[in-house]
């Protein structure tokens, strides 16, 4: 099904102490946390940080997500995460991830569903600048 395969972005994490269970594993929704943490390192990188966003009337709350966990990140891994966008449509973007250790060993992977609105939480389209940028980044195959 080839696609539009635009650029990934990389983030690198290491894992605090604070994210793991007893059994030294990342605690399933502490990846919420990583992947929110990438998302806005993500959006500075494009020179639109989600604080000058919100300044503007413009914030993309998490509509939905699917996460597959593949294998367990432990306490001082590093982990690189790397984000693209599956979706830059009207007032909708999405963004597809995998979490990987030593750039090989495949931790999790997944989609996160998002829905541009104001302050008001009421839906509005991407701003033109910003979906531009969002869109460099697009992959449509699914190979990010």
């Amino acid at each position: 099904m080839g696609g539009v395969s635009g650029r990934i972005f990389r983030h690198i994490y290491r894992v605090v102490y604070a994210d793991c269970t007893v059994g030294n594993h990342i605690y399933y929704s502490r990846y919420l946390d990583i992947l929110e943490a990438a998302r806005g390192e993500f959006f500075r990188e494009l020179g639109v940080p989600l604080l000058e966003l919100q300044a503007q009337d413009v914030i993309f709350p998490v509509a939905e997500c699917h996460f597959r966990y593949k294998f367990p990140a432990r306490y001082d891994e590093v982990l690189t995460i790397e984000l693209w966008t599956t979706l830059v449509q009207g007032a909708r973007v999405n963004f597809g991830f995998r979490i990987l250790r030593d750039e090989k060993v495949l931790i999790l992977e997944g989609e996160t569903f998002h829905v541009c609105t104001g302050l008001n939480e009421k839906p509005k389209r991407v701003p033109e600048g910003v979906g531009a940028k969002l869109k460099t980044f697009l992959t449509t195959d699914g190979h990010g």
